[in-house]
């Protein structure tokens, strides 16, 4: 039968625990607190005395997706520390993980503790809050063990004090909880929000500065995505399992771009990640799509779409903020827009045939940079090219499609007038 939460009332846990403080198991070094060494007390306590630290970076994305799902605010796990529905919401999440191992080499922590029990104790604050062991007491508590032992910091740890202890914790690699690239950047952005440079987080994690950089800008990224593309805010689940290098490989393939380019790169990206399972190859291997080769990409799919990739002059009026993907070149002449590029991609009624028409370009933009290494990528990509126009049967062509057709005909005679007029320059 599944655990039910019953919360003791703070004053007396905190009494129980004073009390127990007064005649402790024994004591154990502990190095992670104020940067020296502390002799803190063990005691042992019933199982349903501990409560479940909310401010929990390894439950940060299952926590914001029970709070996207249900509609909660966004404090409702924080504001709910004492409260037992919202413990028990906890309790749940933790004990999936306790069931939880990784890949063949890591088993299951409920396995663990079923085979040997409790062999390490708990960290906890003087006012029974778990500091580190949430998902052991969750397992401990699944199994039916009536009691659990606690390491008790002193009274006055901070709420920072806190969350630099989880910190010094994770920056040793014995001890290293295995948070998820979602939590770990939350853990980041908490130290820093502390007053930390990132130089100093980074000192404290043991990891190089630029890591803890595009850790963050991995976050943006992945907010990005899920506020504006997939509409899906804060719900983690959608890129933690398999969004990890994308999201951290985006800031570096952006760098150098306009505003208007790094939208329209990130677009591509963000189409890429969603069809993923249809590209028939890592996404990793298609960075270049939304690096440098974003531009090509989008005026093949413009060309294949029959879209435009322009759009008028200004006439002076004021610029629309909204609008991230114009870029004013010339008064005088039409502008480079991704507008309609990226609204098929966007739309609906237009996304399934913009998504083939994006694979396809990214596949032969990559293939065309590839062989442009060597001499024989023109007569490569020519000889491609006719070979697709020699299988076209018109006659199996719907009527409705005659004039996209012929759009696309013309299109082609005249970039082959051009390729010809050129290769006769060069002869």
């Amino acid at each position: 039968m599944p655990y039910e939460i019953s919360l003791m009332a703070p004053a007396e846990r905190e009494a129980s625990i004073a009390k127990a403080l007064k005649s402790p198991i024994r004591t154990l070094p502990f190095h992670h607190f104020r940067a020296k060494l502390y002799e803190l007390p063990i005691i042992r306590v019933p199982i349903d005395m501990p409560v479940y630290r909310m401010e929990n970076f390894r439950t940060y994305t299952d926590q914001h997706e029970h709070i996207a799902k249900e509609r909660l605010t966004a404090d409702y796990f924080l504001n709910g520390q004492e409260i037992e529905s919202v413990q028990q919401v906890q309790h749940d999440i933790l004990a999936k993980l306790s069931r939880r191992g990784v890949a063949d080499s890591v088993v299951p922590v409920i396995d663990v503790l079923k085979q040997d029990g409790q062999t390490d104790p708990l960290l906890a604050t003087a006012t029974g809050v778990i500091v580190n062991g949430n998902r052991r007491l969750a397992g401990m508590r699944e199994l039916g063990l009536p009691y659990v032992e606690l390491m008790i910091l002193p009274a006055d740890a901070s709420a920072n004090e806190i969350v630099d202890i989880e910190a010094s914790l994770q920056g040793v690699p014995e001890t290293k909880l295995d948070y998820d690239w979602i939590g770990d950047g939350q853990l980041i952005n908490r130290l820093i929000g502390m007053g930390r440079l990132p130089k100093q987080v980074a000192d404290q994690l043991h990891r190089p500065e630029k890591e803890i950089k595009n850790a963050r800008q991995a976050l943006i990224e992945a907010d990005l995505y899920l506020k504006e593309w997939a509409k899906a805010e804060g719900e983690y689940g959608r890129v933690s399992e398999y969004g990890e290098q994308l999201f951290k490989d985006i800031p570096k393939r952006l760098e150098g771009k306009s505003t208007a380019e790094m939208q329209a790169s990130r677009v591509i990206a963000w189409s890429l990640y969603d069809n993923r399972e249809k590209l028939g190859a890592r996404l990793y291997s298609f960075n270049a799509a939304f690096g440098n080769l974003a531009n090509d990409v989008l005026e093949r799919m413009a060309v294949a779409l029959d879209l435009p990739m322009t759009s008028p002059p200004s006439d002076g009026a004021p610029v629309d903020d909204d609008d991230d993907f114009a870029i004013d070149l010339d008064d005088d002449e039409d502008v480079l827009s991704f507008d309609a590029v990226i609204a098929a991609l966007s739309e609906d009624d237009t996304r399934a045939d913009a998504v083939k028409a994006l694979i396809d370009a990214v596949i032969t933009s990559i293939e065309v940079a590839k062989g442009q290494k060597d001499g024989e990528a023109a007569l490569k990509a020519v000889t491609e090219a006719n070979a697709k126009l020699v299988s076209i049967d018109l006659s199996r062509a719907s009527k409705s499609t005659y004039d996209a057709i012929g759009k696309q005909l013309n299109t082609i005679e005249a970039l082959v007038q051009k390729l010809q007029t050129k290769l006769t320059e060069l002869s």
